[in-house]
């Protein structure tokens, strides 16, 4: 029966249609879904956060780490909420810090734990030391104690010559035959090993037949012939040797300076050392822990809370590359020079606070100079200047030969409301005054509109060789951190964390 044009056309249809189902099932078992290409160029980051503790920086009582920025290569991101799933990824656990002191590493703290503290996240984990470089052996040259003693006695030495085959004039035998076995040869080595008859012939009888050559010449023959009949040696039998055998040896030294010893153990030298069952420990063996909760393999951490008044802060830094130090202190030309600019800081930080009485207004007319005469002098032109509380002063080399920037805080006297706060960044000018760069004036009644400047430390957040001051923005209720560059005698701004809760009770 013959196919109809239409029918044919429908089987072909069909014929395609199946052929295409089983190449889409082909493709995919063969494709999956789209294969993901491994990134080569992933960011290398680089966290900062600031370490804060209080009591010993080596044993705190309690500590705490606040993230502060990660570089990514590019920008410079919020630590605080950068890729947090959940904890930020400043803050995962076995995360290393480096803890550093004006560019100096001092610690590493490593992060166990993290939690939500006050509206920000803070990293708790244990402060290590710094591991200490392992030196090299010192190659110290073998002395002997016996050669070294006689080393000033002189001693005469024959001269050898390659022909010398026996004794010349005036020499026996006997020494022209021992003189020959070693003739054109170097000097018997002390550490040569040697090998020893076995058998009978110990180190009795050989000092017997030494003893019994030395009458007769022909005595010495006579006795390494008559051990013809004995039993072939053995190399592997053991032999025992006197401690003051000299025969093997080949010196008159009394010992071998080069055989081993036995080397003493001592109870470090052994993990199973046991002086007594109290101080033998058990790694199996429970332990009660007083007010510590060990669930779940925890660590347990010290932790801070608030902001305390003992409180101290240093930098930390995270890097997946380990860097050169690089220290930002700067050094003074002349020792006179830190003195003179550190008192001209004193005097612009106190004419911002409005300590120092403005300049009198210059009188022109005579009148009113006799009129100013005739008044009393004004009691504070003798006075001392009026004192800085919690003064501290730091000089940076931000980037090498770029000069000193120098960082200036302090507060007033006062207590309460009018307790005012003060803080200069600056560089010395042309004319040996200070130029201040940027000025933070604000008091205990206005920490929340402008908050107090704190200096952390420098740090080097972009990995270009280059350090900014980090600063702790405090207000009254809240708290940021932000980075301040000084470049071409401008200082800019760059980063800004975000805001952190404090504690009701902030101690300034």
């Amino acid at each position: 029966m013959s196919l109809q044009g239409p029918s044919r056309l429908w089987i072909k249809a069909a014929v395609l249609a199946s052929a295409a189902f089983v190449f889409v099932l082909a493709a995919h078992a063969q494709y999956p879904g789209q294969i993901a290409k491994p990134e080569t160029d992933a960011p290398d980051l680089r966290a900062v956060a600031v370490f804060e503790w209080t009591g010993d920086e080596a044993h705190p009582k309690a500590a705490r780490l606040v993230p502060v920025c990660i570089y990514d290569g590019q920008d410079l991101n919020d630590a605080g909420i950068y890729l947090t799933h959940p904890e930020p990824l400043a803050l995962e656990s076995d995360v290393e810090y480096q803890l550093q002191q004006d560019g100096n590493p001092v610690g590493l703290f490593d992060i166990d734990t993290s939690a939500r503290e006050q509206g920000g996240w803070v990293g708790y984990g244990k402060w290590r030391a710094l591991p200490r470089a392992k030196a090299a052996p010192k190659q110290v040259a073998k002395i002997d104690a016996e050669d070294d003693a006689q080393s000033d006695v002189p001693i005469l030495h024959r001269k050898h010559h390659a022909d010398d085959s026996g004794g010349s004039g005036g020499s026996g035998s006997g020494s022209g035959s021992n003189s020959g076995s070693s003739s054109g040869g170097s000097a018997p080595d002390p550490d040569r090993p040697t090998l020893h008859k076995g058998g009978d012939t110990s180190s009795t009888s050989s000092g017997t037949n030494s003893g019994s050559s030395g009458q007769a010449g022909a005595g010495s023959g006579s006795d390494s012939s008559g051990d013809s009949n004995a039993p072939p040696s053995d190399p592997d039998r053991p032999v025992l040797h006197r401690t003051d055998d000299t025969a093997s040896s080949g010196n008159g030294s009394g010992g071998d300076s080069g055989r081993p010893k036995l080397k003493k153990k001592s109870k470090d030298d052994d993990v199973g050392y046991v002086e007594d069952v109290a101080s033998a420990g058990d790694p199996n063996r429970p332990h009660l822990s007083y007010g510590k909760f060990a669930g779940y393999g925890m660590p347990v951490v010290p932790t801070l809370f608030g902001l305390p008044q003992d409180m101290q802060q240093t930098v930390a830094v995270s890097d997946a590359i380990d860097h050169p130090a690089h220290p930002w202190n700067y050094i003074w030309p002349n020792p006179g020079d830190e003195d003179k600019m550190q008192s001209a800081m004193e005097d612009a930080a106190r004419t911002a606070l409005g300590l120092n009485p403005p300049p009198a207004p210059k009188q022109t007319s005579r009148t009113a100079a006799t009129h100013r005469a005739a008044k009393p002098a004004a009691p504070s032109s003798g006075l001392a200047p009026a004192p800085l509380l919690d003064e501290k002063f730091r000089v940076f080399e931000l980037a090498y030969g770029s000069g000193a920037t120098m960082v200036i805080s302090a507060h007033t006297v006062d207590a309460g409301a009018n307790e005012k706060f003060v803080t200069l960044i600056a560089q010395p000018d042309l004319y040996g005054g200070v130029n201040v760069l940027v000025k933070n004036v604000t008091d205990t009644a206005h920490l929340d509109d402008i908050p107090r400047m704190r200096l952390v430390d420098a740090v080097e957040a972009e990995k270009d060789n280059r350090g900014e001051l980090l600063f702790e923005l405090r207000g009254t209720t809240e708290r940021q951190f932000a980075l301040y560059r000084v470049l071409r005698g401008d200082a800019t701004r760059i980063f800004l964390s975000g805001p952190e809760s404090t504690a009701a009770a902030v101690a300034h």
